[in-house]
C-alpha cells in the first residue's frame, strides 16, 4: 500500500480538478455562458441581492476555477470561494434536504464548502502551477 505521502498530493490533484471544474461549470458555463451576464445580475437581484453581486460572484467562480485547474495559488482561491459557496448554501437552505428538490437543496452546496476548506487545507497537491509562496514573505526564494 503507497505510503500518503505518495498519495496526498494526488488526491489534491482530484479535489482541486472536480472543485475547479464544478465552479468554472457555475461560473463561466451557466453564470456568463447559459444565462448571459444581464440574466445572472436579473436573478441576484429578483432574490433580493444587489444585481452586481451576479457579475462579482460569476467572475469570481470563473477566475477560482481556472486558478485551481491550473494549481494557481490555490489555497487563496480556495478560501476566496467560501463565502460564495457559504451563500449558496444559505440560498438553498430553505429547500429541503435533497438537491432534487424544487429549487434544489443545500447538501450540495454545503459539502461543497466543506470540501472548499479541505482543499485550502492540503494545498494545491500535484502537478500545480502553485505560486503561494509569492504570498508568503517567510519562505525564501528558490535559486
Amino acid at each position: 500500500m503507497p505510503s500518503t505521502q505518495v498519495t496526498t498530493p494526488y488526491a489534491a490533484l482530484l479535489l482541486r480538478l472536480s472543485l475547479g471544474t464544478i465552479l468554472l461549470a457555475h461560473g463561466a458555463w451557466l453564470k456568463l455562458g447559459v444565462f448571459g451576464l444581464a440574466g445572472t445580475m436579473g436573478f441576484f437581484g429578483s432574490i433580493g441581492y444587489p444585481p452586481i453581486l451576479g457579475a462579482v460572484v460569476a467572475f469570481a467562480e470563473t477566475a477560482a476555477g481556472l486558478a485551481l485547474i491550473l494549481g494557481v495559488l490555490v489555497r487563496p482561491a480556495a478560501l476566496l470561494s467560501l463565502p460564495i459557496l457559504i451563500g449558496a448554501t444559505a440560498m438553498h437552505a430553505g429547500n429541503g434536504w435533497l438537491f432534487s428538490a424544487p429549487n434544489g437543496g443545500w447538501e450540495f452546496p454545503a459539502f461543497l464548502t466543506l470540501a472548499m476548506l479541505v482543499q485550502a487545507g492540503l494545498g494545491a497537491g500535484a502537478h500545480a502551477l502553485d505560486l503561494s509562496h509569492l504570498l508568503d514573505r517567510r519562505t525564501p526564494r528558490a535559486a
